[in-house]
């Protein structure tokens, strides 16, 4: 870890001028607004919900990345460094795991079953109250999660934007929202698909160019900047000790994450769906899986670097008067905008913009397909074609204000760098659609359906409730990601006191 103390106040910092934000921001948006300009000619509600499942799976795969990603990791994952070093890696070799298991188990159930949401399953394998239990969890998860990564795109335009022009930062969430309904309200996921692969190129591009550009400050070669990282404390990834950063914790945490916030997620599956075929999609998701470990090494990389520059440049990084630790959401934006030039401002601005928009209007889409889908029954509907389009518009408009309205409940709250916020909602919400659909999967029990939203209500209550007396009740063990496992299991436990006598399901295989 760094020596906090090596880091002074004594840098002055340049910032880029309003009007080059301004044009920047500009020229970016022409580039959406022209794709969903193409992409959404013609489009219908098929279109919306499933790109008529014509995307190429490479197109998808390179998209996913940014979806995957966000701002989230753009900002949070070099901060963590300060505080972590290469941690984060264990979770993404769970993740490798976690996307084998969809690709070979998943993947093959959503498309025997031809499913436009996936929790349609849910409703053939238990019923109704099921179903409609896993579309909810699903809602409240990708809300929050979306609004924490949208609060960061909004934080870092209020930044080197909005601020300057005297605009408020609830103006900047709804600019940036509004332009989000914009160009996805017609084409939907279509539309998603080829935006997000936009997003993606900046957002690498970004990385490497800051990368390049930092090592250039520091007379380094690329390859003097390599192993000036992989040398350094900063660069430690696997972690024994009884911490929340134990590899165990990490590992089995980061692999049931992916299992969950890709394979049960209606955003990231959403994409997949998409695909020509099974054999596409799965060739998408191992692509996907690899290409992430990569990238993300790149991203941890970065972060040292960043870290180190602002070591050898006594740049002040503000920390957390309470505990001590680095406020490393504030670092890359910091260091970028203030003490590399207006280029490397130029080149961040387009990466978090970009990296925030690829997983926000995915979002979008998502939430909009599963109200539609699982709660409007636009699937046996028989309402005409124009009058589907306009609730579908409705639905839209409406969820895109309650991001709005999270954000800046978030805004209030935020005490945290936003990557452990997300994974701790995480960790809650999206436990009992882990339960649910390991117990689908996995035993051949039919359950009272209308006992189901009770089980799944309680289970995300105890598991808060064993994490928080965790210390006391286990002898101090501290619960960290993995906790996301304890909650699917509370949920399978619960179902298994739901067990109905009669004729036993099958077991749906791909």
């Amino acid at each position: 870890m760094l020596n906090q103390s090596n880091f002074a106040v004594n840098y002055e910092s340049t910032t880029m001028s309003t009007t080059l934000v301004g044009v920047v921001i500009a020229l970016y948006f022409c580039f959406l607004f022209l794709i969903a300009y193409f992409t959404a000619r013609g489009a219908t509600s098929e279109t919306f919900f499933n790109a008529q499942k014509s995307s190429p799976w490479y197109i998808v795969a390179f998209g996913m990345i940014g979806a995957s990603l966000s701002g989230v990791t753009f900002i949070s994952v070099p901060g963590a460094v300060g505080n972590q070093s290469f941690a984060y890696m264990q979770m993404v070799f769970g993740y490798l795991v976690g996307y084998f298991v969809i690709a070979k188990i998943l993947l093959p159930l959503y498309y025997r079953l031809n499913l436009v949401s996936i929790y349609e399953y849910l409703e053939q394998r238990f019923g109704f109250w099921s179903y409609k239990t896993g579309a909810f969890f699903f809602l409240l998860s990708r809300t929050i999660g979306a609004a924490f990564r949208l609060f960061l795109v909004a934080m870092v335009l209020y930044d080197f934007f909005f601020d300057d022009l005297g605009m408020s930062f609830a103006f900047t969430v709804f600019i940036s929202i509004t332009m989000i309904w914009l160009y996805t309200f017609r084409g939907g996921i279509k539309t998603v698909i080829w935006t997000d692969t936009l997003q993606t190129f900046f957002m690498l591009a970004a990385v490497g160019t800051t990368i390049v550009i930092i090592s250039q400050e520091m007379d380094l070669t690329l390859g003097g900047m390599a192993s000036m990282v992989y040398e350094s404390d900063l660069s430690k990834t696997f972690f024994w000790d009884g911490s929340t950063l134990n590899f165990f914790k990490q590992f089995f945490g980061g692999m049931f994450i992916a299992i969950v916030m890709t394979g049960l997620d209606q955003d990231m599956m959403q994409k997949n769906l998409t695909c020509r075929n099974l054999k596409d999609a799965q060739k998408n998701m191992y692509t996907f899986s690899i290409v992430l470990i990569f990238v993300n090494i790149l991203f941890l990389a970065m972060g040292a670097l960043l870290y180190m520059y602002a070591e050898q440049q006594g740049i002040e990084i503000p920390m957390n008067a309470e505990t001590g630790k680095f406020l490393g959401d504030k670092i890359y934006p910091m260091i970028a905008n203030g003490h590399l030039g207006n280029f490397a401002g130029i080149i961040f601005l387009l990466g978090v913009i970009a990296a925030a928009y690829s997983s926000a209007d995915s979002a979008l889409t998502s939430l909009t397909t599963s109200f539609c889908i699982d709660f409007l029954d636009f699937n046996k509907s028989k309402t005409g074609e124009a009058k589907k389009r306009m609730r579908r518009i409705q639905v839209h408009l409406v969820f895109s204000i309650i991001l709005f309205v999270v954000i800046l409940i978030f805004k209030a709250l935020k005490n945290d760098s936003v990557i452990n916020e997300v994974f701790k909602v995480a960790t809650y919400t999206y436990g009992p659609l882990l339960g649910l659909y390991a117990f689908g999967l996995f035993t051949k029990i039919n359950v009272k359906d209308k006992f189901v939203p009770l089980v799944c209500a309680i289970s995300p209550v105890l598991s808060f409730f064993l994490n928080h007396f965790s210390k006391e009740w286990f002898n101090g063990y501290v619960f960290g990601f993995e906790l996301i496992i304890l909650n699917g299991l509370i949920t399978f436990i619960g179902l298994l006191l739901l067990y109905k006598k009669g004729e036993n399901a099958d077991l749906v295989k791909g």
